[in-house]
């Protein structure tokens, strides 16, 4: 069955016209899948036409079926999606709204040895709808509506590699910020990738306002591989050279994760290799002490050395900062999320 949130609202009104249903129905079809509601809650269509619709629609892709809370409020969310598979998000709070970090595929296939959300490769791709769908579902959780949102801002970091489900995820950019539904700002969007050099070069003509993160993680080709399968794909010049590209046709400041891994890329010649690679890029680098997977033997650096890490780019005119871990205690900090749930009973 296809599920309704895959739809714009202009295909959504080919649905409804396709039932002999009149236009004005379309906005109130897409409001309450704006709000989430799935056909038991829409009181305010005809029941023959949502009856008819749930024969071959589904209205609600994925539901929540656990919830964890960090001790810094964190919360981590268990989804559990239409066809059985589970996938995860997290729900970060801040001073200036609530970000939510979404997953855009089940499992994932880039094999970076850092992540667990790779751990069992890649299951499937998620559809733009239920890439919508978390956002939407969690909005209705903290009691929100597509009027009175409750969700602000969006990073796509969860499991999967955003620019390996590429259609989708433009499709999902484009629907959550229209503005007949939840309208969230291109610019309070976050899209991280591993850095797929042809997928960049395809989203900067999209004319997005998102924000492009690049997982990087080292400042050579030699230290990248180590860790990261792309990297036998594209080389870092490669990358260095698309993400230019893609500031020079946007002029969105481009950002540079960068996970500290103890005796890995930590020392103060990577630093300084890192700040000549990236001088005159209008950049930032987010450098995050790796969060420990129990599966991987790697080590995160001290936050000592984060520190000083950072203060050796500072130096080198790199703008930098040592992200916050949050939700680590619940496994929902970066690198963190993975699928163990599948084949579980819950």
């Amino acid at each position: 069955m296809d599920n309704l949130l895959d739809y714009t609202f202009e295909e959504l009104n080919d649905i409804v016209l396709s039932f002999n249903q009149p236009k004005y129905r379309t906005n109130q079809l897409y409001s309450a899948l704006q709000n989430y509601k799935n056909a038991n809650e829409i009181t305010n269509l005809p029941k023959t036409f949502v009856a008819n619709l749930s024969e071959k629609y589904i209205f609600c892709p994925l539901t929540i079926i656990k919830k964890q809370t960090g001790k810094d409020g964190t919360i981590k969310f268990l989804y559990k999606l239409y066809d059985g598979n589970i996938i995860e998000g997290v729900l970060m709070s801040y001073k200036y709204g609530n970000t939510l970090c979404v997953s855009t595929q089940v499992g994932c296939r880039m094999g970076c040895k850092f992540c667990a959300s790779t751990l069992n490769g890649l299951v499937r791709n998620l559809t733009s709808g239920e890439i919508l769908a978390q956002v939407l579902c969690v909005n209705k959780e903290l009691k929100g509506t597509y009027q009175d949102r409750k969700i602000t801002n969006i990073v796509l970091m969860g499991s999967g590699e955003p620019l390996d489900n590429y259609d989708n995820v433009v499709k999902f950019i484009k629907m959550v910020s229209c503005d007949k539904g939840i309208n969230i700002s291109q610019r309070n969007i976050s899209l991280s990738t591993c850095g797929l050099v042809e997928k960049i070069d395809m989203l900067k003509d999209e004319n997005l306002q998102i924000t492009l993160t690049i997982s990087l993680h080292a400042s050579n080709d030699e230290i990248r591989k180590q860790t990261m399968p792309i990297a036998n794909k594209y080389k870092i010049k490669e990358l260095i050279e698309a993400t230019k590209r893609y500031f020079n046709k946007t002029k969105r400041r481009i950002v540079f994760e960068y996970a500290l891994i103890e005796n890995v890329n930590d020392c103060f010649d990577c630093a300084d290799e890192l700040g000549k690679l990236l001088r005159g890029l209008s950049c930032h680098v987010n450098l995050i002490p790796l969060n420990d997977v129990k599966e991987r033997s790697l080590k995160g650096t001290t936050k000592k050395r984060a520190y000083a890490f950072m203060d050796r780019l500072l130096s080198n005119n790199i703008s930098a900062t040592v992200r916050r871990t949050m939700g680590e205690d619940i496994d929902g900090a970066c690198g963190q999320l993975r699928a163990k749930y599948i084949n579980n009973n819950i």
